[in-house]
């Protein structure tokens, strides 16, 4: 599912065709961070074990450290994940515990600063693969105290903005593990209709509560479409495949992926080599690829992904944090 953590929550914005204008204020862009940086500094050591459900488990299933690539929905789903604004939120409180608390990683003693507390990645979104340009987001991540706040607004540039009207926000909430990011809660709202759904991880009993009072079992490894897209980035790929599933607020899809081999992208930034992966299956037909870098910690530079006639690209154009924090 890397491939519907971009399509799920920047191509879905943009490639709905019929939306409508909206009937609400439009949500408030996210206000940008300062300094644009050419390295990514270092995930924070997690200090926390995930929660496993007691009563499922997947009886076999590739590392937790490959759960960052996921299936999306079909072109359906894609209409869920579209939204509306919601009052900018805190960082939650970390509720009481239920993990059990391990020291801390030793630093990296190559690192040159710690993960800032609020850090963006700026992604491009493209119609089919010649570059023609449909509209960007941002992705927002805050963390503090093993707690984490992923949050991003979409909406449709430059001739797209002709027939794609309205903003969607996304927003996934949880915590930072050893085995990378755990959800809480999975919001997807949009402005042109105020519909606000809703997905909540319940880890203690292995169930996600969905949108119309709809439950699913909940196994390890589950993400949604946000904590996907950093999820390699806390916790490194170690094998060749990857099978996990992903939450929206409307199901649970499964999905497979493999490593491929690798290229070289070329950003507005610099070039990278990146790993690709692609799907090999999983439910639904979509076909994904992703591509990740390993010099930027696994960051995902890449996306390609295509349901039916439709191709979407989205590609990383900056990485952005606080000035106050760049001037340390």
């Amino acid at each position: 599912m890397l491939g519907a953590a971009l399509v799920a929550s920047l191509l879905a914005h943009l490639l709905v065709a019929g939306l409508p204008e909206p009937l609400a204020p439009a949500p408030e862009p996210l206000p940008l961070l300062a300094v644009t940086l050419t390295a990514m500094p270092p995930p924070p050591a997690p200090a926390v074990k995930p929660v496993a459900p007691k009563n499922r488990r997947r009886a076999a299933l590739a590392s937790p450290v490959l759960t960052a690539l996921a299936k999306t929905p079909e072109a359906a789903d894609f209409d869920s994940e579209l939204a509306t604004p919601e009052p900018a939120a805190q960082i939650p409180v970390p509720p009481a515990p239920t993990e059990e608390t391990v020291p801390p990683a030793a630093p990296d003693p190559a690192a040159a600063q710690p993960l800032p507390p609020r850090i963006e990645l700026v992604y491009r979104g493209f119609l089919g693969t010649q570059g023609f340009f449909i509209g960007d987001a941002v992705y927002r991540l805050e963390h503090a105290a093993n707690q984490y706040r992923i949050t991003t607004v979409g909406e449709a540039r430059g001739l797209a903005a002709l027939f794609l009207r309205g903003q969607g926000r996304l927003t996934s909430t949880g915590t930072i593990t050893s085995a990378g990011l755990q959800p809480e809660r999975y919001t997807a709202e949009r402005t042109s209709d105020g519909r606000h759904e809703v997905a909540t991880f319940d880890w203690e009993t292995g169930v996600v509560q969905l949108n119309d009072s709809k439950t699913a079992g909940l196994d390890v490894p589950t993400f949604d479409p946000l904590t996907v897209l950093w999820q390699f980035y806390f916790a490194p790929p170690g094998q060749d495949d990857a099978e996990f599933d992903v939450a929206t607020t409307r199901g649970v899809y499964h999905s497979r992926f493999h490593r491929v081999g690798t290229e070289t992208i070329k950003l507005s930034f610099r070039d990278v080599e990146a790993q690709v992966w692609e799907r090999t299956g999983g439910d639904g037909s979509a076909k994904a690829r992703v591509w990740l870098a390993p010099s930027l910690h696994n960051v995902m530079v890449k996306m390609r992904m295509t349901i039916g006639r439709i191709t979407g690209e989205a590609l990383l154009d900056s990485i952005r944090v606080d000035e106050t924090v760049a001037q340390r």
